[in-house]
């Protein structure tokens, strides 16, 4: 009988752990289905030809004949100083070794507002007539909630100021160790010269259940401004897929960008589109020296692949200076992987020259890329 009564009381014992794993395996998928659900549920796509608000637009319209400046920069929303590296990012040394990075989010907040102000500053300096600025986060956990676009707005506040949402994401759970967070961000466009309108496109974005809820919102914003000649220069700031396996959403997104450049062009007006292609589009994959390999997301874009009258500004500099750095290590020059994937496409009645701005990737892990135009006559 006492026999008996020890196994019984052992059954009771292994029949209470498994009622208890099956009790948290059932919170978990309960959970994680939540999650799902939320997810799904604050899951949208902004409509497109959204028309923009232009704060403080000024007065004066541009005139054929005389040469502007505007300069293209996406700042990372304020995390990558040298040392930072992206968990999204990945490579792979020549010898072999692979490599990722390893934040989520920016270092801490005073890090944050140190490169904002530095990528501020660095704009300034340039002293353009306009500019185009990619991944200024407004509300985000991973930038700790400093509002990079209302910096940018107060940095330069005697010019016109347009923002364009490109990024809004409920609360990401990824990667556990350090959650990326909920995510509101876009592009900036600033103009010393009257803008009549702004409108946002809806680009083609991947649809798979992951990828949606970890890429941006691509979009490109159009923006008017008058000329004395009674034409339009229409001024295009964008930011293309970079993690596109295949290729197909680029095709898409590219399309349609040629499509609304090649329409405006037809019609008389002057074409400028400028941002972050996430494509090489100088022929600078393998231009720089460098201790990785040639990553697999790199993939040439060239005239071939713009509608007739339209072309890429070459940089001057551009087997000189690169405008990106691989973020998978901390940088140091001539061992991470560089690439010109920032830069301009004009139409064919506008003359232009354009140059990388070396500042060995101080405030982020891109730089500024600088024109010069002239509108034909």
């Amino acid at each position: 009988m006492e026999i008996r009564g020890n196994v019984k009381r052992r059954k009771s014992g292994t029949g209470t752990v498994g009622k208890t794993l099956l009790s948290i395996l059932l919170l978990l998928v309960v959970a994680v289905g939540g999650y799902v659900i939320y997810m799904q549920a604050n899951y949208y796509r902004i409509k497109d030809r959204t028309v923009l608000a232009v704060e403080n637009n000024q007065q004066e319209a541009v005139a054929a004949g005389t040469a502007y400046t505007v300069t293209t920069y996406n700042i990372g929303f304020g995390a990558y100083e040298p040392e930072y590296t992206f968990f999204m990012d990945t490579g792979e040394m020549k010898n072999g070794e692979k490599t990722q990075g390893e934040r989520a989010r920016a270092i801490d907040a005073e890090h944050v507002l140190r490169n904002t102000e530095g990528s501020a500053d660095l704009l300034r300096e340039l002293d353009s007539d306009f500019y185009f600025v990619q991944e200024a986060d407004t509300d985000a956990t991973r930038s700790y909630h400093v509002d990079q676009a209302a910096m940018l707005a107060n940095s330069f506040d005697d010019y016109g100021y347009i923002y364009c949402s490109a990024f809004h994401s409920p609360y990401l759970l990824y990667p556990l160790t350090e959650p990326h967070g909920s995510v509101e961000s876009g592009l900036v466009t600033l103009s010393r010269y009257a803008v009549t309108e702004s409108v946002r496109r809806q680009l083609p974005v991947s649809e798979s259940f992951i990828t949606k809820f970890t890429d941006l919102d691509r979009c490109f914003a159009v923006n008017r401004i008058p000329v004395d000649n009674g034409r339009e220069l229409v001024m295009i700031n964008l930011h293309l897929s970079a993690y596109d396996e295949g290729g197909r959403i680029r095709r898409q997104q590219l399309a349609m960008l040629n499509d609304v450049m090649k329409q405006e062009y037809r019609m008389g007006n002057y074409v400028i589109a400028g941002g972050d292609f996430n494509h090489d589009i100088a022929d600078t994959a393998e231009a720089f020296p460098t201790e990785q390999k040639l990553p697999g997301w790199v993939y040439r874009l060239t005239d071939e692949d713009l509608s007739r009258g339209l072309s890429f500004v070459i940089p001057e500099n551009s087997r000189e200076v690169p405008s990106c750095r691989g973020a998978d290590i901390p940088y140091e020059k001539g061992v991470n992987y560089t690439v010109t994937v920032d830069g301009f496409i004009v139409s064919d009645n506008v003359q232009a020259a354009s140059l990388v701005v070396d500042n060995d990737f101080a405030w982020s892990d891109h730089q500024p890329v600088r024109m010069t135009f002239v509108l034909t006559p």
